[in-house]
């Protein structure tokens, strides 16, 4: 397979606008148009579907509804009544996600959540953000996070180390857990997309398998945009009330 055929090709960074600022290239790429245009679908959409005087809600309106119950839910759900002034930041997370895997599954739109960079860097902001939290709401008692009750004395010494390095390892698996999803998605279906042109007539099989991947991969896409925001949860329960 020649390099332009790769699947592997998708994913690779363009720039459509070279700038060098200070000698740092800050150049306007696929990957910041991409994330232009998911932050101006977002914008739209809730704007369009939240600024409406109808009595009765259109479709539209009731999938924004629907977005944001379900986010305040679990909010509720995982942190409880101190969760809701953190409401704006899993909200704006969970639909910028979601957004940019839809985005990333329209023909020629590229994915940037398929990049360990991207995903890396949201999940940095949420781990230092609950952080920061962690020792505002508690100070110094904040390290009792990693001690266990109830566990014999003699394990501590064994065990703390275990959950600090737990905890420092939880923006890579929140990074990594989006990424890999996306990336090895799109690529089965890239795949599966070059053997659709080169069987010809008998290219049926893998055409009807490359629709039901699509349909799949819609379904990943909202899944993996759930699993960042209730982990985000999670460890906002953990910055909030440690143990």
């Amino acid at each position: 397979m020649a390099a332009k055929d790769s699947p592997l090709k998708q994913f690779e960074i363009d720039p459509i606008s070279n700038i060098e600022l200070a000698g740092y290239n800050i150049s306007f790429t696929n990957s910041s148009l991409s994330m232009l245009i998911t932050v101006l679908a977002i914008t739209l959409f809730l704007t369009l579907t939240v600024n409406t005087k109808s009595i009765i809600p259109s479709r539209m309106q009731l999938v924004s509804e629907l977005m944001y119950n379900f986010i305040a839910q679990l909010l509720s759900d995982t942190v409880g009544d101190n969760g809701k002034r953190y409401f704006p930041f899993v909200f704006s997370i969970f639909m910028f996600v979601l957004i940019g895997n839809m985005v990333g599954m329209i023909p020629y739109q590229f994915t940037f959540t398929s990049h360990i960079i991207v995903t890396f860097a949201l999940a940095a902001v949420v781990f230092i953000g609950v952080t920061i939290l962690g020792f505002v709401n508690h100070g110094i008692k904040f390290f009792t996070f990693f001690y266990i009750p109830g566990v014999p004395f003699y394990m501590h010494p064994l065990l703390i180390p275990i959950e600090v390095i737990s905890y420092l390892s939880r923006p890579i698996s929140l990074s990594v857990r989006l990424f890999a999803n996306m990336l090895a998605g799109h690529t089965l279906m890239k795949v599966f997309a070059g053997f659709i042109v080169s069987l010809g007539v008998f290219g049926i099989a893998p055409w009807l398998f490359v629709v039901a991947l699509t349909g799949l991969e819609i379904v990943i896409a909202f899944l993996q945009a759930f699993v960042f925001s209730i982990l985000t949860c999670l460890y906002l329960n953990d910055a909030l009330h440690l143990h």
